[in-house]
């Protein structure tokens, strides 16, 4: 896993646990969960916006807009 061994592993864990403190870790996890849950429905919904524009016919070409011309607006 990640080019580590179970030892380097257990040593990650036992630093973080240090630093942090048990009480600390469970809190970490859950908002580490919820900025991964988060950021999977924002991809989701992204994605899914892409692909419904994808989907979508494109407007028909409007014509031209006619020349008007001033002066015969002028006219009584």
């Amino acid at each position: 896993m990640f080019g580590m061994g179970p030892w380097e592993l257990l040593v990650v864990f036992l630093v973080i646990l240090l630093l942090f403190g048990a009480k600390r870790l469970p809190e970490i996890a859950q908002g580490m969960g919820k900025g991964i849950k988060e950021f999977r429905k924002a991809m989701k919904d992204t994605t899914g916006e892409i692909k419904s524009s994808l989907d979508e016919e494109p407007p028909p070409p409007s014509k031209p807009a006619e020349k008007t011309d001033s002066k015969e607006e002028k006219k009584p």
